[in-house]
């Protein structure tokens, strides 16, 4: 029978893990193809079926990318135990699918910050780069395989996102050379304006839940003085949000109380003025604080400039929480 090999992004899946699953699982199938005409006895000595999944149910803007490009939704797998993995955008067991631990990890690609421990020598491909789409894109290019018309605008929607439009820290030179070869396999000519038309679908909120919001683009974090939850939202106006911090704020603090959270932090992060509002539910706002480098005012605070959770939040957290 064939080995089915799943690759799954993180919990919360954003446009970059669930876009990074089926491109890296395409991409796979292409290079090692499956004997289309073998024989029983072939079946039975095995062979690789690489299949994207998602650790979760879709966000907005990532049911827009799939819908626009032809684009099923990936299985969710609720659990991965027992089967084999491959981990795409994320590469720490705290925002992995259920039952990691007791999965077999055949490959790691990712482009965040290395917190990876594992018995058996793996492929391991992290790269400082804007987006988990962007190495796979990559990959066809070196490799010389085709990408279609559908697929490459799929994947240039998440480098998109995940740059902000190439205004993130976290954007690279390669970023902006790939998004440029992308746009132009998929026919988008203005891929900035293409950007914008994400984000505006991204930062509507109005018919989304409070829970909902903070859980849109949430990560955990486990430091050694407790679990951290981060989520992020973009948006074109903060004034999108005006009416529902109160709410957002009862929710984190709920959210921290039922689920054992050290601190949970949200931050909106406005891709205009490119800069963020955080609302902070903590056990220590006066370490919060230190971390971020300002005084909070009621739970919240704005800081301009600050628009990457990967490059400007979490290691300021990680800093002082796990020290």
């Amino acid at each position: 029978m064939l080995n089915k090999i799943y690759i799954i992004g993180h919990k919360s899946p954003d446009l970059d893990s669930v876009a990074a699953a089926i491109s890296y699982a395409n991409f796979k199938n292409r290079r090692s193809p499956l004997p289309r005409d073998c024989g029983e006895a072939e079946m039975q000595s095995g062979g690789e079926e690489y299949l994207p999944a998602s650790a979760g149910a879709m966000n907005k803007e990532t049911v827009f990318a799939l819908e626009k490009f032809g684009f099923e939704a990936p299985e969710i797998l609720k659990n991965a135990d027992g089967k084999k993995v491959i981990l795409v955008d994320h590469n720490e067991f705290a925002q992995a699918a259920d039952g990691v631990e007791n999965a077999e990890i055949i490959e790691v690609l990712d482009h965040h910050k290395v917190d990876f421990k594992y018995s058996e020598p793996i492929v391991f491909d992290v790269r400082p780069w804007g987006a988990s789409c962007s190495i796979i894109a990559e990959k066809y290019f070196k490799n010389n395989l085709e990408l279609n018309k559908n697929l490459a605008g799929l994947m240039l929607a998440a480098i998109l996102v995940d740059t902000v439009i190439t205004k993130s820290p976290t954007c690279t030179e390669n970023d902006k050379i790939i998004i440029e070869k992308l746009a132009g396999i998929a026919d988008i000519k203005h891929w900035q304006e293409f950007g914008m038309e994400i984000f505006k679908i991204r930062s509507s909120a109005s018919e989304l839940s409070d829970a909902e919001i903070i859980k849109s683009d949430f990560k955990d974090f486990n430091f050694k003085q407790g679990k951290f939850g981060i989520g992020q939202v973009e948006t074109v106006d903060l004034n999108n949000f005006a009416d529902r911090k109160n709410g957002l704020m009862d929710e984190l603090n709920k959210l921290k109380n039922s689920e054992n959270y050290h601190s949970v932090i949200l931050f909106i992060t406005d891709i205009i003025k490119e800069g963020s509002e955080f609302l902070v539910a903590t056990n220590d706002q006066e370490k919060v604080e230190q971390a971020l480098g300002v005084k909070l005012d009621n739970n919240k605070v704005y800081i301009k400039g600050v628009i990457s959770r990967k490059k400007q939040v979490a290691p300021k957290f990680a800093g002082v929480f796990d020290e």
